[in-house]
């Protein structure tokens, strides 16, 4: 265990050699990882959205591809697309931007529907098909995706069913003024992440996704969860409740967050700590209790009141 969670805080500490000030955003990106999750990070430009994704993918030696998503994508232009081969009179494929380990979907709002439903099958499934013809995904596989929560003008805003997709929604913030003023003196003659060296290798991480599935979750921590969960569902103020994936989704993530914290596992704070960014993208306010603050907000204010009535396992 020592070993592992050196390997860790090694990885966790390259991150944040770029991604300054923000060890709790790097932590959650790290349980998402290990959990076998994808990741949307919603906040206003600059911030850091982007870097946090080339960051991830460098810190470990993998494949990396990011896709900048635009109103006039195709889904071919993710997935790939069957070309004819003239010399041998066949049609072969040719394999899109999303066969690799991280995928960063940059701004994944501006891009239509259609094309938004190609990365549906990949996220669930770790798979695509094209032509009737089932392709899989390289593993790991994560998805970080980005959109900006202020700019709506030519934007398309994710379905519920997209949404769910995602085992967190983070927000990254501004840095205060001592970690701006690093960051100003990193970036005068290159980028950080240009000099980051991987720490690990992608089956390592493989390794560290199973270990993270054999941390003990008590009888009790699942029906702590379960209790929350079936709290969203039955509240007035909320029109849509928590999914079973979201379930899954916060079972899995706690055993990562209690394995990046040295624990073999599950804590009640691990739970109470991540209901809000695996819960709040996957629910829905009812209109009656909206306060005018926008709706991601309206959410996390919701999850919040709902966490302190539910009794805590001891």
């Amino acid at each position: 265990m020592i070993t592992t969670v050196g390997k860790l805080e090694q990885l966790q500490s390259t991150i944040e050699s770029v991604i300054r000030g923000k060890s709790d955003v790097v932590e959650l990106a790290l349980v998402t990882l290990l959990a076998g999750g994808h990741l949307l990070i919603e906040d206003v430009p600059g911030v850091g959205k982007t870097t946090l994704g080339h960051t991830l993918a460098r810190s470990f030696d993998c494949t990396f591809q990011r896709i900048q998503f635009t109103s006039d994508m195709l889904p071919s232009d993710i997935t790939g697309l069957e070309v004819f081969n003239q010399r041998l009179s066949t049609f072969e494929f040719k394999p899109g931007p999303i066969f690799a380990n991280v995928i960063l979907a940059d701004e994944i709002n501006r891009s239509t529907p259609k094309t938004q439903s190609a990365l549906l099958e990949a996220m669930a499934e770790g798979q695509v098909t094209v032509e009737q013809e089932t392709y899989q995904l390289p593993r790991p596989f994560m998805v970080l995706a980005t959109q900006n929560p202020i700019e709506h003008h030519g934007t398309y805003p994710l379905p519920e069913s997209q949404l769910d997709r995602f085992m967190m929604r983070l927000r990254m913030g501004y840095p205060d003024s001592e970690d701006e003023k690093t960051i100003l003196r990193q970036q005068t003659l290159n980028s950080p992440v240009d000099n980051l060296v991987p720490v690990m290798h992608s089956d390592s991480v493989l390794e560290l996704q199973h270990e993270v599935r054999d941390v003990t979750v008590d009888e009790a921590l699942i029906d702590y969860l379960i209790r929350i969960v079936r709290a969203t569902r039955d509240a007035d103020i909320l029109d849509l409740g928590v999914s079973p994936r979201g379930s899954l989704a916060l079972y899995h993530a706690a055993q990562a967050l209690a394995f990046i914290e040295g624990r073999d596992y599950v804590i009640p704070d691990d739970i109470k700590r991540l209901v809000v960014p695996i819960f709040a993208h996957r629910i829905i306010v009812n209109s009656r209790y909206s306060t005018g603050l926008r709706r991601s907000d309206e959410a996390e204010a919701a999850l919040q009141e709902i966490i302190k009535g539910v009794n805590v396992p001891l």
